[in-house]
């Protein structure tokens, strides 16, 4: 159990908190911290019966994160009522997206995950409908300057983030998963006819299992930065060992992702999550997957950039190495993501702006701060 991998090591096997010593109880705290995975652990610790075995001080951090996931589930159904009553007139359906889609369906991985926007998806023929209503019900915009208006309605697979003006709660509301300009082009329709009505929410949606894993896949594996990278492998290795209880969600795992055009990021997905984590998933499986493989030289490439990358956001892990790989995967998400003339003027766009931010008059741009699917 080296220090770069604490958090890592402890979550994949809890009982090893035994042989914790003082100091490695302070790095793990901050280190599931950093990584977005304090209340995972206090969550996973708990249902192993080993609460009993944290010492005193951490234990604190550990409450504090639990008193922090509650709040954050009182918090999420409250905001969903207000969005059903913002959209009721619109007619829209709404497909809850990650995050707020784990915890209103009450599924395994929501234990412990904390987040901090509301995502939705919803038709793009109703986009114009959908924003209205929400400012109409207080959501507004934040400032964003004409670059950032057509980066995002042009370009993206969202409108620009809405926040609350009385809540500070943010919507992300998109029409697909995958950017217009990505190289992978989903039918989000297709996800929209599978979604599955959430009971006792009329007119709110989840993503069938298949897609859902799916998309947790695509969203990790197109990403360029990784500060909760590690929180998001460990999402997709809980829904594969939930979703996987069932036969019926090997069987279409596969041919989804064929139909969908998301096989790379399955392959990736499934090749990370057992090396790193040693997911279960069925040897027929992952044969199957490697028709999605990249040739030999570049699958070991990425495997080691994600071997590295996927460490958690705090210095005791940030090597060189890592350093490196996430520069690799932060270019290669723009790669997979725009067409190259539009890569090269985007990123020479945020440099210079980088460059000039510390000077007075200078303001940070708002689509610096990219939103995966």
């Amino acid at each position: 159990m080296t220090s770069s991998t604490l958090i890592q090591s402890v979550l994949t096997d809890p009982s090893s908190i035994k042989a914790c010593t003082p100091a490695q109880w302070d790095l793990l705290v901050r280190q599931a911290r950093r990584a977005n995975l304090l209340a995972r652990l206090s969550s996973t610790l708990r249902d192993a019966g080993l609460m009993a075995a944290v010492p005193a001080a951490p234990r604190q951090h550990l409450h504090a994160a639990d008193v922090i996931a509650r709040r954050q589930s009182i918090s999420v159904r409250w905001e969903l009522q207000c969005i059903q009553q913002a959209l009721a007139a619109s007619g829209a359906p709404v497909i809850l997206l990650k995050g707020a889609a784990y915890e209103v369906a009450q599924l395994p991985v929501a234990k412990g995950r904390l987040f901090s926007d509301i995502d939705i998806l919803v038709p793009r023929a109703r986009l114009p409908a959908v924003e209205s209503a929400l400012m109409l019900s207080g959501w507004q915009a934040s400032d964003h300057d004409a670059y950032d208006q057509h980066y995002y309605r042009e370009w993206m697979h969202e409108i620009p983030p809405l926040r609350h003006v009385r809540r500070d709660t943010t919507i992300d509301v998109h029409h697909n998963i995958l950017p217009t300009t990505s190289r992978v082009r989903v039918d989000a329709q297709a996800l929209l006819d599978a979604a599955v009505p959430l009971a006792g929410h009329d007119g709110v949606f989840v993503l069938q299992p298949v897609d859902m894993l799916l998309h947790s896949a695509t969203h990790l594996f197109h990403e360029g930065e990784f500060a909760n990278g590690l929180r998001d492998l460990f999402d997709i290795d809980l829904l594969l060992r939930d979703f996987g209880r069932d036969a019926r969600f090997w069987d279409e795992l596969i041919p989804r992702a064929a139909a969908l055009g998301l096989g790379r990021s399955l392959y990736y997905a499934l090749q990370t999550s057992t090396e790193i984590l040693g997911t279960p998933v069925p040897p027929a499986v992952l044969a199957a997957a490697q028709r999605w493989r990249p040739s030999r030289p570049v699958a070991a490439l990425m495997a080691w950039c994600y071997r590295h990358a996927l460490q958690p956001a705090h210095p005791s892990a940030e090597t060189a190495a890592v350093m490196r790989a996430r520069m690799a995967l932060y270019l290669r998400s723009h790669w997979v993501r725009m067409p190259f003339h539009l890569m090269a003027y985007h990123l020479s766009r945020k440099a210079l702006l980088r460059m000039r931010k510390d000077e007075p008059a200078a303001t940070a741009p708002q689509a610096d701060r990219e939103r995966a699917p």
